[in-house]
């Protein structure tokens, strides 16, 4: 297995181009409201503030970890693809500059909404980043301006993310360990164009697990809380091999990415093409992973996204899934509790 270290002790800025006279705050701004599991409140010692999009960030026992770097504004435009640009409808919860200290940042993949063009400038090099081999291809072959500490991992593949400045038989760890994700249906004309003209990039769903290891052991780890990121997928059989290999082990909160993107339009349907799932879909993900709980991100930040979270609320209600479903707002945070081991 792979390792990785993390120094959250090294108290560096996400970018690396502060604005004259800006410094680095030591937090994240206020949520504008904190919501918990019903079962947990009280208990929380970790916390995950939804920035927009598919940004999170995953606070716990001073560790930040986050997901899908998009920090553009309303009015902003991406390059999603060979004629495909979208504009963005709202803003982030926080601005990229203003963010405080980062870890390491899971990216699922390279796609302009995830990883849009300021932030790709802006970060730091030598952020550790954990994202697809094509991802890392593109993130490392920028001449002299490469990012520096990028690992790759395929589907079921992992790596142990150590935490320095720990140590002993209950040393922080974290395992991150890449999920299969299909951004085009599998074995279709499209799917087979697409491998011809790489048009929409391959892309990793991500099982992130907050445990404790023995320092002397580099394989001991007992997980304290499991929770999977979807990433940007469509529903398809691949998915079917993760409740298999996850029978028998909690997974305590799923992040789902939905929206329903269509490429290149909305507009052109039904001749555009889906490429997340949406509200049907999501509830569909929802009973094949049988999460703890459900948090639904990435739904209405682009104009490619056709699929709005009411849809979504809808179609849980219909299947009286609501106690399984938790909706945070750009800006909210989410306490859980991470369970000693």
């Amino acid at each position: 297995m792979q390792r990785i270290f993390i120094d959250p002790e090294n108290d560096r800025p996400a970018t690396r181009d502060l604005p004259s006279g800006v410094t680095m705050p030591g937090d994240l701004p206020p949520p504008k409201e904190v919501k918990f599991h019903p079962s947990e409140y009280g208990s929380e010692d970790a916390s995950i503030f939804f920035v927009g999009t598919a940004t999170t960030i995953i606070e716990w026992a001073g560790i930040r970890i986050m997901t899908d770097p998009n920090f553009l504004h309303a009015g902003d435009h991406v390059h999603l693809g060979p004629g495909v640009s979208s504009t963005r409808r709202t803003n982030p919860a926080v601005d990229l500059h203003n963010l405080p200290r980062i870890d390491l940042v899971l990216l699922s993949h390279y796609h302009g909404d995830h990883f849009d063009q300021k932030v790709e400038t802006s970060l730091r090099r030598d952020l550790p980043i954990i994202t697809t081999p094509h991802a890392q291809s593109h993130l490392t072959n920028k001449d002299a301006d490469s990012f520096t500490n990028v690992s790759a991992l395929d589907p079921f593949t992992s790596v142990m993310v150590e935490v320095k400045g720990t140590a002993g038989p209950k040393r922080r760890r974290l395992r991150v360990t890449a999920m299969p994700g299909k951004h085009v249906p599998s074995h279709s004309a499209v799917e087979s164009l697409n491998e011809l003209v790489n048009a929409i990039p391959p892309t990793n769903g991500w099982m992130l697990e907050l445990g404790v290891g023995d320092a002397d052991d580099a394989t001991d780890f007992v997980y304290g809380y499991r929770i999977y990121i979807t990433g940007d997928t469509l529903m398809v059989d691949e998915l079917k091999e993760i409740p298999k290999r996850y029978a028998n082990k909690r997974i305590d909160l799923m992040l789902a990415h939905l929206g329903g993107t269509m490429v290149p339009s909305p507009a052109l349907a039904p001749l555009a093409l889906m490429v997340t799932m949406d509200a049907k879909q999501g509830v569909q993900m929802i009973r094949l992973i049988q999460a703890d709980l459900t948090i639904p991100i990435h739904y209405d930040d682009y104009e490619v996204f056709a699929s709005p979270l009411d849809d979504f609320k809808k179609e849980v209600e219909k299947a009286g899934l609501e106690g399984k479903v938790l909706y945070l707002d750009r800006g909210d945070r989410f306490g859980f509790t991470v369970r000693e081991a």
